[in-house]
């Protein structure tokens, strides 16, 4: 399927809400089974997801929404804006007043975060907690155990555009972790998404 394909599926689908195999057909002009065949296609990849709704009559029809994962495949507009305001306020006010935005937004972030983990008590609690906020703010986060390692990975993320243009986000995320996680454990970044790898790994250790 090409890519062009593709991002017309899923702009449509975005602008839809929910679509039928019958709709996207209709829509893309191409036969209901194939539109089908790309529908399942894409929800094999994660990128939609189905349902089963039932009609007053007849059988129940299946419908197509997006995934995060879906949603991250296609242009975001305000990512340029973030940039740019960025620039703006370093050009205008330097870079101590951009240092001071990123801190504000570190501390709130930090308070929030504090906040949702005050009953969990281990490790592993807090790492459930911190997946499931990270995954609702579009990280698509999760975790894992090797050994005596455990991993919190993020798949997406969705200020890409902006800690590319300003790695001060990039630094206080990571100061939080480690001052969320725990001071009995080590925290470090071994995989980085603006460093052109597919995903944000960290490491935590004792």
């Amino acid at each position: 399927m090409k890519k062009i394909a593709t991002i017309n599926i899923l702009t449509f689908i975005k602008t839809r809400g929910e679509v039928t195999a019958a709709l996207l057909a209709e829509e893309l002009g191409m036969t209901k089974e194939g539109a089908r065949l790309n529908l399942l296609k894409l929800a094999e990849d994660g990128v939609v997801q189905s349902s089963m709704k039932s009609e007053r009559v007849g059988r129940p029809i299946t419908y197509y929404t997006l995934t995060d994962k879906g949603r991250a495949y296609l242009p975001d507009a305000h990512a340029q804006v973030t940039v740019d305001l960025l620039d703006s306020v370093k050009k205008l006010l330097g870079d101590n007043a951009l240092d001071l935005l990123i801190g504000d937004r570190e501390q709130q972030t930090y308070q929030r975060y504090e906040k949702a983990l005050t009953e969990a008590d281990t490790l592993e609690q807090r790492l459930d907690t911190l997946a499931r906020i990270r995954t609702q703010e579009g990280y698509m986060a999760e975790w894992t155990k090797e050994d005596d390692a455990y991993f919190l990975i993020e798949n997406h993320c969705p200020i890409c555009a902006a800690a590319k243009a300003c790695q001060g986000f990039c630094r206080a995320e990571l100061t939080n972790f480690r001052a969320l996680i725990g001071k009995e454990f080590k925290v470090d970044r071994i995989k980085h998404i603006v460093a052109d790898d597919q995903r944000c790994v960290y490491r935590i250790t004792r």
